[in-house]
Formats: C-alpha cells, structure tokens, sequence
C-alpha cells in the first residue's frame, strides 16, 4: 500500500465500497470515520490523561492538516497496549499526522511501524515522539531505509528517554557512518536491553567502532548483528568487546565473515566472558581450523548453553 492516498470523487467511493476488502476497506472506513468524527466534541475520559474520543479527533486534525488519510485501525486503538502498523505505506507524512496522538497516549507500550517507507524524514518524526513518550518500550523500525540520519535522530531521542527496552531496526541498510550513533547509542543508554541490527550493512571498519562499544554497554542482554559484513579486523574488535562485556546473554552474529581469525577472536573472548548464554555463528566462513580454536576457549567457559557453529 502506498500514501498518502489522495480522496477520490465522492460516487467512485460509492462504487467500489461494497468490493471493498482488506486495506482498501479499512481505507473506506477511515473515510467513513473521518467524516462522522469531523464535528464530535472533545471529551476527556476520567483521570486517564486524555480520553478515546480526544485522542481520535487530534489525530483526524493531524490527517488533515498533513493530508493524509486516517488508519481506521488507530481510530479503533482504545485503550490497546500494542499499536500494529505494518505494511501500510505510511510514509513521512503519515508519521506526521501519527505524532500528536502517538506523544500524548498513555496506553501504548508497543509500537510496530515495520515496512513504512519512512525514510530519513519519517524516522526524525518519530524520534520527535519517542523524545516525549514516557509509555512506549517497544519498537520496530525494521524495512523503513531510515540510513544514517534517520538512525541518528532515533538515537538521539533515545538517549533522552530511558522508557525504550526494545528496539527492532532491521533492514534499514545502515552502513560505516551509522554505526559511530549506534555506539554512541550503547554507551549513554543503559535501559536498552535488546537491539536487532539484522540484515543490514555493518561492515568490518563498523565493527571496530562498535566493539568498544559493546565493551562499555551495561544494559543490553541481547543482541542481533546476524546477515551483516562484519569480518577482518572489524570481527576481532566486536570480539573483544564481547569479551570485556558482562551483561550480554545473548548474541546473534551468524551470515557474517568472521573467518578463523575471527572465530580465534571469539575463543579468546569465551575465556573470559561469564554472562553470555547463547552464541549464534551460524555461516561465517570457518574452517575446522577456525573450530578447534573456538572450542579452545568453550573449554573454559562455564556459562555458555547454546552455540551455533556451522560452516
């Protein structure tokens, strides 16, 4: 689905309503709502901050002034804890709207904006909110190409608001640049416990900024690095961290380059770290050389339960 979506004329609407399924019928129904909500007065619902009714008509104001077409499924949120946005196309501009309503909701823990075309412009739109929230802990980015910029933003704002313990980012092609934020990310948020960095484009030079990093973290029990470039140099640094690090206890870097030297990296590290549980290096280009010294340090560590190791 793409947006925003421009209205149509008013008996084509007629038309195609009763073929309507799926999104495009939720699309009718926004409509629909728009309209019979356009004249409602606000009215506040106890000591809950503000109520349904008023958190839906700041958000149908937000629609027309940004002019977009509402999510029905936002009008129908209520009092839910979890927000399911995926796949919708929302855009910058559809994010815009979402803001007013988004930083005054006392309800929504979990936000979920997978696969939104947000770009740079829509994740520094979020970041806005996430900057105000106090409620939301929970957050998927994830397939939204938010890059460097966008990713800084987020960064930014999450570092001011200690409430988020989960973030999903995910297919957003972050390279080099971005991950100087996320180290930063690592050092100044404590509340932060899990982070998946997946399907992305951290290469080896991303790697040595990240492993010092992830060295000084206290916060973070998993993580999720898995179908990166992280490799050479880059895979022995982020080992290192691994080694210094006590909190982490889970850790994903499978579809990788690690190598032996990266493995040998890892062995070293397993000596020494006593927290971490479970080890996924699925897929990174070692040999049985590569194996044997990673099963040099597993020799020693009595913390480790599970371990993925496979050619």
């Amino acid at each position: 689905m793409k947006g925003p979506c421009k209205e149509v004329q008013k008996n084509e609407d007629q038309e195609g309503e009763a073929a309507a399924t799926g999104p495009q019928a939720e699309t009718l129904e926004a409509k629909k709502s728009w309209t019979a909500n356009s004249h409602s007065a606000l009215e506040t619902e106890g000591t809950h901050g503000l109520g349904e009714r008023v958190m839906a008509d700041l958000y149908l104001e937000s629609c027309r002034a940004n002019s977009v077409v509402p999510v029905s499924r936002l009008l129908r949120q209520g009092s839910a804890s979890e927000l399911n946005l995926q796949h919708r196309g929302l855009g910058p501009q559809g994010i815009r709207a979402l803001a007013s309503t988004l930083t005054s909701n006392l309800y929504i823990k979990r936000l979920d904006l997978r696969d939104n075309e947000l770009g740079g412009a829509g994740a520094e739109a979020l970041a806005d909110v996430l900057r105000k929230n106090s409620v939301i802990s929970d957050v998927d980015l994830s397939e939204n190409q938010i890059g460097a910029a966008g990713l800084q933003a987020i960064c930014t704002a999450l570092t001011l608001n200690p409430t988020v313990q989960k973030m999903q980012l995910q297919g957003n092609r972050l390279e080099e640049k971005a991950a100087q934020h996320l180290a930063a990310l690592l050092l100044r948020h404590t509340g932060l416990k899990s982070l998946d960095l997946s399907y992305n484009q951290l290469n080896d030079l991303a790697g040595e900024t990240l492993g010092p990093a992830v060295a000084e973290n206290t916060g973070l029990t998993e993580l999720n690095l898995s179908w990166n470039h992280l490799r050479g140099l880059g895979a022995i640094a982020f080992a290192r961290g691994l080694e210094a690090n006590i909190f982490l206890k889970v850790l994903d870097i499978s579809h990788n380059g690690f190598g032996d030297s990266g493995a040998c990296a890892v062995g070293e590290a397993l000596r020494v770290n006593n927290v971490l549980e479970e080890l996924n290096m699925r897929n990174n280009r070692i040999s049985t050389s590569g194996a044997l010294k990673l099963g040099l340090g597993l020799q020693v560590n009595q913390t480790l339960r599970v371990l993925i190791v496979c050619w």
